[in-house]
């Protein structure tokens, strides 16, 4: 029978993207988006893992933590915060959280490893939970330079921190005018083009960097990155010149690090 995971999270985005990660995973999951539907669930649905966002509408994390104290419960609880801050660490602790993830500085996939260990740990031959040392950014990586256009925040973040501890070099661009500075300015080897932007779309950038007069960035690789999964979107993408097209909801950092590895040619 599949296990069962309770997500209590209000980012829209983030939620889809771990739930997706999770069902792939084969777990049965549940999902919250502020704290008194969140708590409601962990005693009515009863899961057997909880990853908890603090930051939350009518109950916050802190007070569901209080409240599963109380009640005795010994679930797992995962939280996952924009706070990296000692205090708020020590406090989830205290309250019986088993481990802590600052949102801007995990890969997806690594939500899921952690999930993995938890949900493991008690079968017999597994390995206990422990913090892995961080990698060393890949030398080969260094001097490459992707431009990274995504005008949502969290997405930025989590996308841009990956790459930089991978060892690239990123440029951010929010806006769709700021993609085609920034490709005059920055010449990067790669762009990661989200659709939805604001003053110019993804798909209107796409055809300017092939119709662009200067070679060398009309030929400059492009990944689309969008949420928009329809065939005649990524139809469209494709027949505008674009390498490659990523929905959101499928990859994590990790696979969209190593799509542009597979692009650039570089192990």
């Amino acid at each position: 029978m599949a296990k069962k995971i309770l997500l209590i999270e209000d980012e829209q985005v983030l939620a889809d993207v771990l739930i997706s990660k999770l069902q792939k995973e084969g777990y049965e999951t549940n999902v919250a988006y502020e704290g008194e539907d969140g708590y409601r669930k962990i005693v009515e649905w009863k899961p057997e893992l909880i990853l908890l966002d603090i930051v939350l509408p009518k109950m916050n994390g802190y007070e569901i933590l209080e409240k599963m104290q109380a009640d005795g419960s010994k679930t797992p609880v995962i939280v996952i915060s924009n706070s990296g801050q000692p205090v708020e660490i020590e406090r989830t602790k205290k309250l019986g959280a088993v481990d802590h993830l600052i949102k801007t500085q995990f890969d997806p996939a690594e939500v899921i490893t952690k999930v993995n260990e938890y949900l493991n740990a008690g079968q017999a031959g597994a390995p206990a939970p422990e913090n892995q040392p961080a990698a060393t950014p890949a030398a080969e990586n260094r001097g490459i330079k992707i431009l990274l256009a995504e005008d949502d925040k969290f997405l930025r973040d989590i996308c841009g921190t990956k790459l930089i501890k991978e060892g690239f070099q990123v440029v951010e661009a929010i806006d769709g005018q700021d993609v085609a500075k920034a490709l005059e300015k920055e010449r990067p080897n790669i762009v990661l083009l989200d659709i939805v932007l604001p003053s110019v779309n993804g798909f209107e950038i796409l055809a300017q960097i092939r119709g662009n007069t200067n070679p060398e960035i009309a030929k400059t690789p492009v990944l689309m990155l969008s949420n928009l999964g329809q065939e005649d979107d990524i139809k469209k993408a494709m027949e505008l010149g674009a390498n490659d097209y990523l929905i959101k909801s499928n990859f994590t950092t990790q696979e969209i690090t190593d799509k542009i590895k597979k692009t650039l040619k570089i192990s």
